[in-house]
């Protein structure tokens, strides 16, 4: 399943930049295929973004990648509370 979702990352990305590209650079696009190319290149950002922060949570979770160094909840509230003393 990870390899699907790092094909779909690598599509998503292509996507967004070469329709991104298309919409920044091209002189001799009617309005409409300017929107069209505008709308391609945001939905290529939104589903590399999450592809890839998916792709990031199953290698944590695999143990391929190390794991965040996040504090747990109740040692991060007794840090904030710590902060103005």
């Amino acid at each position: 399943m990870s390899k699907l979702i790092a094909i779909l990352n690598v599509i998503a990305w292509a996507g967004f930049w070469a329709f991104g590209y298309i919409a920044l650079t091209s002189d001799d696009l009617t309005e409409g295929q300017l929107v069209i190319a505008a709308i391609l290149a945001f939905a290529g950002l939104v589903t590399g973004i999450m592809a890839y922060m998916k792709l990031v949570r199953t290698s944590e979770a695999s143990g391929y990648a190390k794991g965040s160094k996040q504090l747990d909840a109740a040692t991060r509230n007794r840090a904030q509370e710590e902060w103005g003393k």
